[in-house]
């Protein structure tokens, strides 16, 4: 049982066993996954799936490579949800701050589908560094730092539009 748990949870109700490029399949599978949440609870119940997701996600990543010689496998996909939905925070936070229609936001959708998984896949500075550890911390915290980057650079885009461009 624990087994199923861990493989469900890690692979994203086994979205990482699509192919090819499972983890852009796991950032795909996190956009409707964070609207999801976001409808039922808000800004304020998306804001907790995020470290809620992270120790569920956490806990199954390590039991799933407990032994293993494999401690990132393509396979587990939680840490893509983790890190994505970061990246959406700031996009779920100024639907939330103006009451508007958090679809109506799409492009910074867009935006943060698009830099974090460049960051994902680039893995640059501390991403890398985070990626290297051989254990389950690594495995998600090289997505959670990638999406703090992509948030960060989805409200740099966010003021540069709103500020400058409009």
């Amino acid at each position: 049982m624990k087994d199923t748990w861990a493989k469900i949870t890690a692979t994203v109700f086994y979205v990482g066993y699509m192919k090819p490029a499972p983890g852009t399949w796991g950032s795909l599978a996190a956009l409707p996954l964070a609207l999801l949440i976001y409808w039922i609870g808000g800004f304020w119940l998306f804001l907790i799936a995020i470290p809620a997701g992270y120790i569920k996600g956490y806990i199954a990543t390590k039991w799933m490579t407990e032994g293993a010689d494999n401690h990132d496998p393509s396979e587990i996909v939680i840490d893509e949800v983790i890190g994505q939905w970061i990246a959406l925070l700031p996009v779920f936070f100024g639907a939330y701050w103006v009451n508007a229609d958090v679809l109506g936001l799409w492009p910074g959708w867009v935006a943060a589908f698009v830099l974090f998984r460049l960051f994902d896949i680039t893995k640059p500075g501390p991403v890398g560094w985070a990626d290297r550890k051989d254990n389950a911390t690594g495995v998600m915290l090289d997505d959670v730092i990638a999406g703090v980057f992509a948030a960060l650079f989805v409200v740099l885009l966010a003021i540069i539009w709103h500020v400058f461009l409009l």
